[in-house]
Parts: structure tokens; sequence; C-alpha cells
């Protein structure tokens, strides 16, 4: 896939009709359709077993749909084994559980593992590990084995070695699962630094008010798109993430509130936290 051959106006990653079902289970999806616009930060939303692991694996070509097709920059990605290999220097999974993706013996081997097949000299890949490690914050443990990292830890070096394969995409599975509230607002940095330089950045997650506060769209989904759109019009209807068996989101329930009670402007903004809220009722 060359850059003239793309479509610059097209999504940057778009599931088409997608037919997907596991033999010992049935049906997941019986003709999804799903975009993610460039440059965008986007939501998947769902209960468990609402298909939002399984979207993420087509969408990287870690499974393949029974029908229908994966589209990047508005091209279909192949079946092959060079269209895969295409597709996943460009677009990069992230799974939830970090053990997943962890197999090296060292930090700095397992970053350097994606660079190094891409056919990269040791120091442009070298170069790439530095970079993703200092982005991540975990240079001091580049040569810690990776048996002895914590589970924050090796979430952060899972991470880093998919930025080493400076990928256009990236596909983040429950990235905050597991993390204290610290390790949760030092990810969500790091992912601002990341959509400030054009990463486009899709987070599958059940935690509504984490899509609020930090997505700009968001995808419901439970087996089906229930509803897609902008992150705050789509869920202050509490009705839209109840129809996926989710609570409603915390900033509009509590701005609705405040507003009733006079405590907030009608043309105050929501607060996407209580520590937004607290700043908009002054001392």
């Amino acid at each position: 896939m060359t850059g003239a051959a793309r479509d610059s106006g097209a999504p940057a990653l778009a599931a088409c009709g997608l037919v997907f079902g596991y033999p010992d289970s049935g049906p997941v999806f019986t003709g999804l359709d799903a975009a993610v616009p460039a440059r965008s930060t986007v939501a998947v939303l769902g209960p468990n077993g609402g298909g939002k692991t399984t979207l993420l694996r087509l969408l990287a070509g870690s499974l393949s749909p029974d029908a229908g097709e994966v589209r990047v920059d508005g091209e279909p990605v192949g079946r092959g084994r060079r269209a895969l290999a295409g597709l996943r220097r460009r677009v990069q999974l992230v799974f939830q559980d970090p053990d997943d993706q962890l197999f090296s013996a060292s930090v700095r081997q397992d970053v350097s593992f994606g660079p190094l097949n891409l056919g990269l000299d040791a120091a442009a890949a070298g170069e790439r590990v530095d970079w993703a490690l200092e982005a991540l914050g975990i240079t001091a443990l580049a040569e810690r084995p990776t048996h002895l990292l914590s589970y924050g830890q090796r979430k952060r070096v899972v991470l880093a070695g998919a930025l080493a394969m400076r990928p256009s995409v990236l596909l983040l599975d429950e990235p905050t699962a597991g993390l204290d509230p610290q390790g949760v607002e030092s990810l969500l940095a790091t992912l601002e630094g990341l959509r400030a330089h054009g990463t486009t950045l899709v987070m599958a997650t059940h935690d509504v008010d984490l899509a609020y506060r930090w997505a700009e769209r968001v995808l419901l989904l439970d087996r089906a798109v229930l509803a897609e759109g902008p992150a705050r019009e789509v869920l202050a209807d509490p009705d839209v993430p109840a129809a996926a068996r989710l609570r409603p989101a915390w900033a509009p329930t509590a701005a609705r509130a405040l507003r009733r009670a006079g405590l907030l402007p009608e043309d105050a903004p929501d607060p996407a936290t209580p520590e937004e809220a607290a700043r908009l009722l002054g001392p």
C-alpha cells in the first residue's frame, strides 16, 4: 500500500460488513460496520462478552473475518501473509494481559523484537527502543528481566514494544485494567502525547467514565453497534449505556443534579471528573 494509493479522506481503520463467530460459541458479529477517523481517540464501550476484544483482533489482523473486510485508509486488507505483515506495521494491538505479549528475557530485548523484525539495523532499532522506553517512562528498566517486573511495569513494556513499531493506529484492549489511579493517569498522559503527534488511538473498555473523559468518539458495542458518535453527546443520555448493560456516565448525571440544585450554570460544561466539579463549584 503506497501513500499515493491511500484515500486521505477515508477513515484510518474501518470494519465493513464483518461476520465472525467462534466454533464453540456461535456468531459474534453478523455484519458489523464501524469506522475510526484518522488521528482520533475512540473508545469501544461494551459489556464483557460484547465483542470488544474480538473487534480489535479483527481490526489488527490477528483474527480473520468469516465475511466482510477490514480497510486501512480506505483500502481493503488482503488475507495473505504479505498483506497482514503490512497491516501490522501500521496497526498495533496491545492486549489486556501483558503476559500474552511478553516473551523476551529483558525489557530491551522485548521492545526491540518488532523493530528488528522489520529489518531495521541495530542502530535504527535501538533509536526506536530508546524513544519508546523514554515515552513510557521506563528507561531505567531497560536491562531488567521481564519476569521481575510488576504488573503495571509489564503493561508499560508491552505498550513500549507497540510504540517502537511507530504505528499510525494503536489499539488498546482494557489498558487501564489492573493499574492503580496514578498508573492510569500516567498512561493517559502518555496517550495524550501520542494523540498530539497524530497517532490514531482506539481503546476497548467497559469504563464509561473513562470513555467520557478521554475519548472524542465512542462506539457502543454489544455484538452489534448500538450507538456511535461524539463521546459527550452519546453518553449524555443515560439510556444509551444502559442498552449495553453499562451504568450511566458520572459526569452528565452529576451535572444534571447540580443544575437542578442551582449550583451549576446552564452554560457551564459538564465536569468530567469530581476534581473538575470541585473547581467549577468554587471554594
